[in-house]
């Protein structure tokens, strides 16, 4: 798989160890974390997630990036799938900005350059997001990039004392 996709904008290239503060920045941030999966408390535990971007390539299950500007000093977030399926030609998509970026048009933009790659390299049939119920602003961009809205997953997670909906997009690209 690439290290690195340019868009229109962006560079989306591999994590690198020297990334782990913007990270923790981001999945340390209550407003990224508010309906993300995954958040850390510490930079030390924030190594956990450095750890799963390589063994996804490593075990090739999927392939995350961050999403930078092409001159590679401004970063914005991560984009990437995992559970890829290669005998199911399919994968699950997932993304994350620093607040400061959002509604700028970057998720549709990298979105759109994933499906890409997605389709000429992987020969993928099938993106989904699963996505938290309450995600409105995800969601629309999510729409906005040609995924469907197929069911809900109702409180099928519990998160911060309740029980969560999740709800499931997809894209099918053949």
């Amino acid at each position: 798989m690439p290290s690195s996709i340019l868009t229109e904008r962006f560079l989306l290239r591999s994590f690198e160890l020297s990334d782990l503060d913007n990270v923790f920045k981001g999945l340390s941030d209550p407003e990224v974390i508010k309906y993300y999966g995954v958040s850390y408390s510490t930079l030390k535990d924030t190594n956990a997630q450095m750890k799963w971007f390589k063994e996804l390539e490593v075990n090739r299950t999927g392939q995350w990036w961050a999403i930078c500007n092409k001159k590679n000093t401004v970063f914005f977030g991560g984009i990437g799938f995992n559970n890829f399926q290669s005998n199911h030609f399919s994968a699950e998509l997932g993304l994350w900005l620093l607040p400061q970026f959002w509604g700028s048009g970057i998720m549709q933009e990298v979105v759109n350059s994933i499906m890409s790659f997605a389709i000429s390299e992987l020969k993928l049939h099938r993106m989904e997001a699963i996505v938290e119920s309450e995600n409105a602003q995800c969601i629309k961009g999510l729409e906005k990039s040609g995924f469907t809205f197929e069911g809900c997953r109702r409180e099928c997670e519990f998160k911060n004392g309740k029980f969560i909906d999740l709800n499931i997009y997809a894209k099918i690209i053949n």
